[in-house]
């Protein structure tokens, strides 16, 4: 049976990567439509070949045939609607970031433990098959203890001083209390801290951020470099922005054993290679470029869980950790010192 998929705010995001990736998936569906505009919604449906269009989140929640809703609407609202969602009984993928506050993030996952619903999270670098591959090596041992990792995505246009403003997105993206108070950071600097999460198997417990923004003139950043420290020791550095023109949009983790690589697996669009050389492997895998890839696997491995009461691959409570760690980088680079993080318990 294929999963009926809910969109929850058109945008271009949904446009160009979530709906076609719908579609392309083998075990789901786009059934339903929601923008508070009408015609909006209509023609996104027409689009896309949904069933239905609706300018009114409750009706399209009542609709038998929604089975899960993908959240795409602007970062301060993605907690109201999901947890609508999970009210309403439908298993929910949100968009990265999850929510802007702690608070939200914690209600989102109490709403759907309690109302029995699965909450994935859009973090589809755990899809890339190198990543796959070089965690399931770091996991092994394959590179003994991991001390250093770093990672990168960026974007930017040589010659161009200033990063010109995203194109093609809505105006929330200049908002800081819609955005979450982070422009690069909330764009792809998440991406690779939760790569790096995923990888490495270890949590953040220190931040120290360094950014152009997060200040009273410039609320929000073009460019942030961050320094992590994981609970199992591993130091780590997370560098985004808009502009880096010649970013690789990569990562390296160094090991006592061994080292591992990926170029140009951050933005699936190019072609990448993932390299793992240590006492025991040596071995380069490399990938054609696959631009939906990624998201493709994201929404089947999402309706697979659904089906077979299996996690997400990025749960609720990734997502929440995510937050916990972006709302620390947001007050270091504010207050310019270190951030301790404290994970928050679900009761």
């Amino acid at each position: 049976m294929a999963l009926g998929w809910a969109i929850i705010s058109t945008g271009r995001h949904p446009e160009v990567k979530i709906a076609p990736a719908i579609a392309a998936a083998a075990n789901g569906e786009l059934v339903a439509v929601y923008s508070r505009d009408m015609g909006r919604a209509q023609a996104f449906a027409e689009q896309h070949g949904a069933q239905a269009a609706y300018d009114d989140l409750d009706s399209l929640l009542a609709d038998s045939r929604v089975d899960a809703a993908f959240i795409s609407s602007p970062n301060s609202i993605h907690a109201r609607h999901g947890i609508a969602a999970a009210l309403a009984g439908k298993h929910l993928m949100v968009e990265k970031p999850m929510t802007t506050t702690l608070e939200d993030a914690v209600a989102l996952v109490k709403a759907c433990q309690e109302n029995g619903v699965k909450l994935g999270v859009g973090f589809e670098l755990r899809h890339h098959p190198g990543h796959m591959f070089v965690r399931e090596h770091i996991s092994s041992g394959a590179l003994g203890k991991i001390n250093l990792a770093n990672a990168q995505w960026g974007f930017g246009v040589r010659g161009e001083d200033t990063p010109a403003p995203r194109t093609g997105l809505r105006e929330w993206w200049g908002q800081p209390g819609l955005i979450g108070g982070a422009a690069a950071m909330m764009g792809t600097g998440v991406h690779a801290v939760d790569l790096l999460r995923f990888l490495l198997g270890q949590e953040v417990v220190e931040v120290s951020a360094v950014t152009d923004g997060q200040t009273d003139f410039s609320p929000l950043e073009t460019m942030a470099a961050t320094t992590l420290r994981f609970d199992g020791g591993t130091l780590a550095t997370v560098c985004c922005g808009r502009s880096l023109p010649d970013s690789l949009n990569d990562f390296t983790l160094y090991g006592t054993h061994g080292r591992a690589s990926g170029r140009a697996t951050l933005w699936e669009a190019q072609q990448g290679r993932v390299s793992v050389d240590s006492d025991s492997l040596n071995q380069t895998e490399t990938y054609p470029s696959r631009f939906l890839g990624n998201f493709i696997s994201q929404m089947e491995q999402f309706a697979h869980a659904v089906e077979e009461d299996e996690n997400p691959a990025a749960t609720g409570i990734d997502g929440l950790r995510v937050v916990e760690i972006t709302l620390a980088m947001i007050q270091s680079a504010r207050e310019g010192r270190t951030v301790k993080v404290s994970p928050a318990t679900i009761s």
